[in-house]
């Protein structure tokens, strides 16, 4: 009979990976086993990054890491103190895995496909022995003495020493309910990184046309994020509508997802820089066609779409430009408002804030304050960060302390 101790991580995807191949790293003695409830493991690390998977951010200062999360800031300081970016880096580049880093500071296996980082979780959790189970979702925990009882909905009973919670973030309250009964408090889970959906606008016509330095300001609020912007077909996409769409999660969650923005498509020229530069713009192309000579580096079918808005003909030259058109071009051009309705978020990168509450964690071990060798990794805590790699980074660090935590608990 196997008189080994147990760990039982619930969550085959980044963060539980991360922390049953360190925990039998750190403790070749113990029986390690991950249960997940699909028939697919690490679906976020294949997705993510258009497939090619963005570990991580290459930002190595903490003090700026930590401000790459609207929620969990204070929490990920003193997390990233044992395990942050450089740790990832170099855990990855050990196992033969070379990332790289992007302009945009974004970090990608140097192969730009993430099945690299699939093939080398498999391959640690392989090397370790690691017992890994599909399709079996659990749903209720039970502690007797110093042993977790798990059931599952097939009715399976399984038994455990050190229990890791690292299912992800879930959409719906009621899918926290098994995690709740056994005392833990959740912070009501909302989507983080989503799109803006602008039904029945004619900008969406340019789908696929993206600008690069744009700002998106939400009316009568604070937030505002520069970066990307993408036209799609519903709407506006791009790094700075979803950053902005996770530092506002809650505040658009209550605005039931509708609301006015104004999007500057100079990125930070305003309206009066505009209206003092637009004399001489007036006088150096005055005898050329407006829809020729576009100054500003935009995407031309933009450009024109911009004019017909502001009801200018094509054939115009700069010269004939009325003073209530180019006031209009002007405005469109630096505060162009659209009226949010909605939002769309991708199931397969879905990301949440909300969560297990990070009061009720040890930020020092990723335990339980409440339950003994319980642990908690990834998004299923009240953590999330805007899109570059910092909700992986989230992964890798709570799942790395935990592991180390269970590492040293079970020898």
């Amino acid at each position: 009979m196997d008189q080994r101790k147990t760990l039982i991580v619930i969550g085959g995807g980044a963060a539980g990976f991360f922390c049953a191949i360190n925990a039998a790293k750190m403790n070749t003695d113990l029986k390690v086993m991950i249960i997940e409830k699909s028939n697919k493991l690490l679906s976020k690390v294949k997705v993510s990054g258009g497939g090619r998977c963005n570990v991580t951010h290459h930002c190595f200062e903490i003090t700026e890491l930590i401000k790459k999360y609207p929620r969990g800031q204070n929490f990920l300081k003193k997390a990233f103190h044992q395990f942050n970016t450089k740790d990832t880096v170099q855990w990855f580049e050990e196992r033969n895995v070379i990332l790289k880093s992007e302009p945009d500071g974004r970090v990608f296996p140097l192969t730009n496909s993430s099945q690299t980082i699939i093939d080398c979780l498999l391959k640690e959790a392989n090397k370790y022995g690691i017992e890994i189970i599909l399709n079996c979702e659990i749903d209720s925990i039970e502690k007797k003495e110093n042993i977790f009882i798990l059931s599952s909905k097939n009715s399976k009973k399984i038994t455990a020493d050190y229990l890791c919670i690292a299912t992800g973030g879930y959409q719906k309250p009621v899918q926290f309910n098994w995690l709740e009964s056994i005392g833990h408090t959740i912070e009501k889970p909302l989507p983080s990184l989503f799109t803006f959906n602008i039904p029945n606008n004619q900008i969406t016509q340019l789908m696929g046309l993206s600008v690069e330095n744009a700002r998106v300001k939400i009316a009568g609020t604070k937030l505002q994020q520069d970066g990307p912007v993408l036209i799609t077909h519903w709407g506006l996409s791009g790094p700075a509508v979803l950053k902005l769409s996770a530092w506002g999660a809650k505040e658009l969650s209550d605005k039931n997802y509708h609301f006015l923005i104004a999007v500057n498509w100079l990125g930070d020229k305003n309206e009066n820089d505009l209206r003092d530069e637009w004399i001489n713009l007036r006088q150096r192309f005055s005898s050329q066609k407006m829809q020729h000579k576009n100054p500003f580096q935009l995407p031309n079918r933009l450009w024109l779409y911009f004019l017909k808005e502001c009801f200018v003909d094509e054939n115009a030259r700069w010269a004939d430009l009325t003073s209530k058109q180019q006031n209009q071009l002007i405005k469109n051009l630096t505060a162009h408002e659209f009226q949010i309705k909605g939002k769309t978020t991708f199931k397969e990168e879905f990301v949440t804030c909300g969560g297990i509450a990070l009061s009720e964690v040890d930020v020092n071990t990723m335990q339980s304050k409440k339950i003994e060798n319980l642990f908690f990794a990834g998004e299923v805590l009240d953590i999330d960060g805007v899109t570059g790699g910092f909700n992986f980074q989230n992964a890798w660090t709570t799942g790395w302390i935990a592991a180390k935590t269970i590492g040293k608990l079970s020898i």
